[in-house]
């Protein structure tokens, strides 16, 4: 019977009979990890044995694969190429294990979402309190990120993006929560204060960047005054710095509700007409375990209940 025309020849059968084909998994959680300790954590192993793997694993390609850049680690171009052929090999090679269906209840996996810490914020005590009960032996990873690339797809084992709905994604995407942006503002300002005398009165706790976030382009258009009184880098920080120490602020309306269980803060509507700021949920497309994508799509939409 002739070779002819058939997946695997012979003779590559013959040389893959020499390599040892238990490496793949911990090559590509090293891959996806950029980390020996997160990589051996995933899936199991000692530290000690994932370094011995990936030893193996240099030798076995001719390339170092992981190489230390400043403080942390990097893929070299090599490995790089390995990252998508060596995930479509596993995931060929477990449908034809045909392992049973995904089971929240006796799963191990490591469920990683990716979000920013705002999002992170509003969710991320809810979603972990629903994984415990649902999937008491998973883990739930939080990768928190301010603006997605195509590398947040592709790496690190992100099973879903959430993002806002302004921003691209070359992906399908489907609603999870909508939000909308209102005014945070002291405790002490004065009540009877209209929401108007508040953005023009008080000094404004923003966001340092280049360019003044939205929805000030709004305030600007308008030739509302305000000033500038205090500049942070992180978003989050922005509703404590206001409650605490007074001033005003643009913020998400789902932020701002969760700060103000934690400190006292007023919150009023935005004086002017804008569009949404809705987070979206966008998969990652390599993805194929649809009973695993349906039941943490459901979680998630459980733990963005308002």
């Amino acid at each position: 019977m002739s070779d002819e025309g058939a997946g695997t020849t012979g003779s590559e059968l013959d040389r893959l009979a020499t390599v040892n084909l238990n490496l793949l998994v911990p090559l590509l959680a090293i891959l996806e990890e950029r980390s020996v300790t997160r990589a051996a954590e995933r899936i199991g192993l000692s530290q000690s044995a994932m370094s011995h793997a990936l030893s193996r694993m240099r030798r076995l390609f001719g390339d170092d694969l992981l190489v230390r850049h400043g403080s942390g680690a990097t893929l070299t171009p090599r490995a790089m190429e390995l990252v998508a052929p060596l995930r479509a090999t596993l995931r060929q090679a477990a449908d034809v294990i045909a392992f049973p269906g995904f089971d929240p209840a006796t799963d191990r996996r490591v469920v990683t979402v990716a979000l920013t810490t705002s999002t992170a914020f509003v969710l991320g005590a809810r979603l972990g309190r629903l994984m415990a009960e649902q999937a008491p032996n998973a883990t739930l990873r939080l990768r928190t990120i301010t603006v997605p690339t195509e590398s947040t797809f592709t790496e690190h084992g992100v099973d879903v993006v959430l993002v806002s709905e302004g921003l691209a994604s070359p992906y399908p995407r489907e609603r999870l929560y909508d939000d909308r942006c209102v005014v945070v503002a002291a405790p002490d300002v004065p009540p009877e204060a209209s929401t108007l005398d508040l953005l023009t009165t008080q000094p404004h706790v923003v966001v340092d960047t280049e360019r003044r976030v939205f929805p000030y382009s709004v305030l600007d258009e308008k030739r509302i005054p305000y000033r500038v009184g205090q500049l942070v880098s992180d978003f989050l920080l922005v509703p404590f710095l206001v409650g605490r120490a007074g001033g005003v602020a643009l913020l998400r309306l789902r932020v701002a509700a969760e700060m103000q269980k934690l400190i006292d803060l007023r919150i009023d509507e935005f004086p002017f007409p804008l569009p949404g700021l809705g987070i979206d949920m966008v998969w990652n497309p390599r993805l194929t375990d649809q009973r695993f994508v349906a039941w943490l799509r459901g979680l998630l939409f459980d733990a963005a209940e308002a």
